[in-house]
């Protein structure tokens, strides 16, 4: 008889017990926990997350039919997100200048938790597509590195 293993729900008590384990985790679990029960309304605009290196990372968001004025790009609290601006989606589709039309042209909202090491070096935008640039920022005291071993100063006490 093969018996399956028993599975349980992530509890409370589990998020204690990892705590109590980790160190400097705490803002990590917290915005896992304040993390957004709903999952944003499309996947529009599309975008890709690419890594470049160790340490780079673009996140590369298609905006046919948007111009930089049209959009904006903010960090705040860990988050980064794009949004479009303006009378963008609010158009009018009826209009009898289009006999199709197939590239969208609405207002959007996306947004991406980063690390607390990942820093937002800048944005471009270039033929419809915004590239956002990120660096993983490692500190010079969280590099690897030897830690040396030393003799601690011992004092002999003399006999009288």
């Amino acid at each position: 008889m093969v018996t399956l293993a028993h599975h349980t729900n992530f509890t409370a008590g589990d998020l204690e017990r990892f705590m109590g384990l980790s160190i400097g985790f705490d803002s990590m679990f917290n915005r896992m926990m304040n993390f957004p029960s709903t999952q944003q309304e499309s996947g529009y605009p599309p975008y890709n997350i690419r890594k470049v290196d160790d340490y780079n990372y673009v996140i590369e968001i298609a905006l046919a039919g948007f111009s930089e004025s049209d959009i904006e790009v903010e960090v705040a609290d860990g988050v980064i997100s794009v949004r479009s601006l303006g009378e963008k989606g609010k158009q009018n589709l009826d209009t009898p200048d289009y006999v199709h039309r197939g590239i969208a042209n609405r207002s959007f909202s996306k947004s991406w938790t980063l690390s607390d090491d990942m820093v937002v070096k800048g944005a471009e935008f270039q033929n419809g597509l915004l590239n956002i640039n990120l660096e993983k920022v490692v500190p010079e005291e969280k590099k690897p590195r030897i830690v040396p071993i030393t003799t601690p100063n011992v004092i002999e006490h003399k006999k009288k």
